[in-house]
């Protein structure tokens, strides 16, 4: 049986133009001889569409592209869609066949955690799903289905040789080897073949990496598409044969992995919402020379502006720094001073603050400036603002909001600060593009005279850590002390945190890297009085 997984990229409530694109991957699996099309878990409908499942309109809309996909696709196909019925409504996968819909099979498990809310949408199937595919016993699954023992084993009990599985898993670092692995138990503890077809592609906050898998038996992979291209993988399945290694692509870990997932969420959130191009402060820090790196790649350097806006404070290398950036991207660059808007401000305040001395207001008042000129930029000329703060700022407050938080995406907003060093030293050895001071100088907000990050915070490999076990792991205070941490500066973490809450629900969203990232997959009260 020779089976094809579209790993393709869909967008959300683009019905139209996600049935031309499961139309396409059929005409492409029937000319290469599939015996079967697999596609992605909702793909008709994008994933996820939220509360669009709330307008009957679009549901109506979904199952009528079913039934053209149905009466139009080139070769069989299992396709992810709505469905509707007098349960109520389902994420469904349709075996279509031979012009006409031979099978509907609603998935079983709904997940309802981190970024997941299955449950608020769908009603969960009953029935097992089994069809016959070239003489071939076959079971269906969606996604969350295979996460588990029990579905496999019942399907295998009933004769299935072949289990596929139609999903949509976002990315984090280390998703991609683990969800593999999982895929390989289940197809050794069943002793089944395992297709999988996973989704690619940014929506919102999510990335969806692909890297479609068939796994034998005896735990062989054979066959693996690339992560985060749309590929059409077709393999070669045997239920009674030996099986063999074909199409396999190499896995990519660890910072090449997230870097990819950046470029393409970053691309997809701009290509998807209609926007030319990007524009972002480049102060000749990390943070900015990570997010114009990343913005270059997704979008290449025709789509990309910085700007370098001084002030009083800033030191000439930070300028040279944020040049040498520029030049070595390839992007274009404006210089605006921020003293003139600054000393206005400043001057319209006096009355109200005289006999005050200077303290973080004036600092904030530089972030405002500049986030008012990004902004300004934005409106005339329809460039969507990137935000460059870091996931160890946004945690513990370190930033401004209305001035380095202004923007439209933030790309790096789940990447600790240790890992934008990380990752910006694993780019530079592709073509080196952040400059050596970048890299080596300690970093700095340049809003008073020898400021550096030090001054406020401990050292951000210190700092991560706590972070990686309040934030993530959600231990308390005393649980992080225990582990060796000092508990004083953990619970100065911790409340830096909390407090910081009505910050981040303010900022513009960002691509989720981390297992835990801030928005959906950790929502917080802000009115909290809770400490532990």
């Amino acid at each position: 049986m020779r089976v094809a997984l579209a790993q393709v990229d869909p967008t959300v409530g683009d019905i139209d133009g996600n049935l031309v694109l499961a139309l396409e991957s059929a005409r492409h699996a029937a000319a290469l001889g599939a015996d079967i099309l697999v596609l992605p878990e909702l793909v008709l409908t994008g994933y996820p569409p939220e509360d669009l499942l709330g307008k009957q309109h679009f549901v109506d809309r979904a199952m009528e592209a079913t039934r053209m996909f149905a009466a139009e696709t080139a070769c069989p196909a299992l396709i992810g869609t709505v469905h509707r019925d007098e349960a109520g409504l389902h994420n469904s996968a349709v075996y279509a066949h031979d012009g006409r819909i031979d099978a509907v099979y609603h998935k079983r498990m709904l997940p309802n955690y981190g970024v997941f809310d299955e449950e608020r949408y769908f009603e969960p199937g009953r029935c097992d799903g089994i069809i016959e595919v070239n003489g071939v016993t076959c079971g269906v699954t969606v996604c969350e289905d295979v996460w588990y023992a029990e579905p496999v084993m019942r399907l295998a009990a009933q004769g299935v040789r072949v289990v596929f599985n139609l999903s949509a898993s976002p990315f984090f670092a280390g998703k991609g080897l683990s969800r593999e692995r999982m895929l390989v138990r289940r197809s050794i503890e069943s002793g089944v073949w395992m297709a999988y077809c996973n989704l690619i592609g940014g929506q919102d906050e999510l990335v969806f990496d692909g890297r479609s898998v068939v796994v034998a038996p005896d735990g062989t992979v054979a066959g693996r598409a690339e992560g985060f291209v749309s590929e059409l993988l077709v393999v070669e399945v045997d239920p009674g044969g030996a099986p063999r290694p074909q199409r396999v692509a190499p896995r990519t870990e660890h910072e090449a992995e997230v870097y990819e997932a950046l470029v393409l969420g970053l691309r997809d959130y701009i290509h998807k919402n209609g926007f030319t191009g990007v524009v972002l402060g480049l102060s000749g820090g990390i943070d900015s020379a990570l997010t114009a790196t990343i913005a270059t790649d997704a979008l290449g350097s025709e789509n990309v502006r910085g700007v370098l806006m001084p002030s009083r404070y800033s030191s000439p290398g930070s300028l040279v720094d944020a040049q040498e950036l520029a030049d070595a991207l390839g992007i274009e660059t404006y210089r605006i001073s921020i003293e003139r808007p600054f000393d206005a401000m400043r001057q319209a305040l006096a009355g109200v603050f005289e006999g005050l001395g200077e303290d973080v207001t004036e600092e904030n008042l530089q972030a405002r400036v500049r986030g008012t000129i990004l902004m300004a930029l934005s409106n005339k000329f329809g460039w969507l603002v990137l935000a460059t703060g870091n996931k160890s700022e946004l945690s513990v407050g370190y930033s401004t909001l209305y001035g380095d938080m202004v923007g439209g995406f933030a790309p790096i907003k789940d990447v600790f600060k240790t890992r934008v060093y990380d990752l910006a030293r694993w780019r530079n050895e592709k073509s080196h593009v952040v400059p050596e001071a970048t890299l080596t100088k300690p970093p700095s907000a340049e809003l008073r005279p020898g400021q550096t990050d030090q001054d406020t915070l401990p050292p951000y490999d210190v700092l991560d850590r706590i972070l990686i076990e309040y934030v993530e792991q959600d231990r308390s205070v005393e649980q992080i002390a225990q582990l060796g941490y000092d508990a004083a500066l953990a619970e100065r973490i911790a409340r830096l945190v909390d407090a910081a809450e009505y910050k981040r629900r303010q900022g513009p969203i960002g691509i989720k890297i981390t297992p835990k990232a801030f928005g959906k997959d950790r929502r917080m009260p802000i009115t909290n009085r809770f400490r532990g």
